[in-house]
């Protein structure tokens, strides 16, 4: 909860929202798919902030069940919003592919429809269940459910230390940032700095290769790269820092995207990256890939 609050803090700030977080659990320690569990919320509250106008209220909670078997547990996630809701004619298509029920004329919101499909998807393939409940002008609310298996004693120590020691050993390291955009650029040099890396920003991928070559082969111990930048993208980028000569073609590059496909993954790859990351930033991800890339 309080990385999902660390996340999303900046756009809610940026829309004067008000975005409250409450957890009511016994045990909070589960044996998950911590990646697929994150991007179901992240999908969800980012939806919230999306359709909830400016001044709105948005309130995510957590809160255990009780359990049906034992060394198990039952976990309710609730995100409810009062924004511009969808009206009872159009909820039975929401988990349908490429489907609103407002033009991004006429709600002024950009979007593909894209993102309770792959919730759905996420939910059923964890044997949860989701639920939606919206009125036009009243908002909506999103109830998912979901069970996991209860961490033992053991499996809590390595997590702790785990966690602890990939922040803890990349103090220190150099990342080179190429992103456009302010208020990403904003939430991961906060998040990297405060653990105690350097971080040095660019805009495009032109500035960001500039940047690479105004140092010696090893000042930048890896690039952190968005995939859409003006100028040069981060495929553009990556091919050419690839065919530099000596060592400046094995520093690691990190593609950041929106995107959360196995294609993007996938493209990312081929054109000599090591590792993608979906944004928004999942925290404890961002820091497993840097330890595992940097040598």
């Amino acid at each position: 909860m309080q990385t999902l609050s660390d996340v999303f803090e900046p756009s809610v700030r940026q829309k004067k929202l008000t975005c409250t977080y409450h957890t009511d659990i016994e045990h909070p320690y589960i044996v998950s798919d911590r990646t697929k569990v994150r991007e179901i919320l992240l999908n969800v509250i980012s939806n919230a902030i999306k359709y909830t106008p400016e001044g709105g209220h948005i309130a995510v909670s957590v809160k255990e069940l009780p359990a049906e078997e034992p060394k198990t547990g039952r976990y309710t996630f609730t995100v409810q919003d009062d924004g511009i809701g969808m009206s009872e004619e159009y909820l039975p298509h929401i988990f349908e592919e490429f489907t609103r029920e407002h033009t991004s004329t006429e709600s002024k919101v950009i979007g593909t429809g894209l993102g309770l499909p792959i919730v759905k998807a996420l939910v059923e393939w964890m044997h949860g269940s989701i639920d939606v409940q919206s009125k036009p002008g009243a908002g909506t609310t999103v109830t998912i459910t979901l069970g996991f298996p209860l961490a033992d004693e053991a499996q809590k120590r390595v997590e702790e230390q785990d966690a602890e020691g990939d922040a803890a050993r990349l103090r220190g390291c150099r990342i080179l940032l190429a992103e456009d955009n302010d208020l990403n650029a904003e939430i991961v040099v906060t998040i990297l700095e405060e653990s105690g890396l350097t971080v040095e920003r660019t805009a495009d991928g032109e500035r960001c290769i500039e940047a690479l070559k105004a140092h010696p082969a090893g000042y930048y111990d890896a690039i952190l790269m968005d995939i859409q930048m003006p100028n040069m993208d981060d495929y553009q980028a990556a091919k050419i820092i690839r065919d530099l000569s000596g060592n400046y073609r094995t520093i690691p590059i990190i593609a950041m995207t929106a995107n959360a496909f196995d294609e993007d993954r996938q493209k990312a790859l081929s054109v000599g990256m090591d590792a993608h990351l979906a944004k928004p930033v999942d925290v404890e991800r961002l820091f497993g890939i840097l330890r595992k890339v940097i040598r």
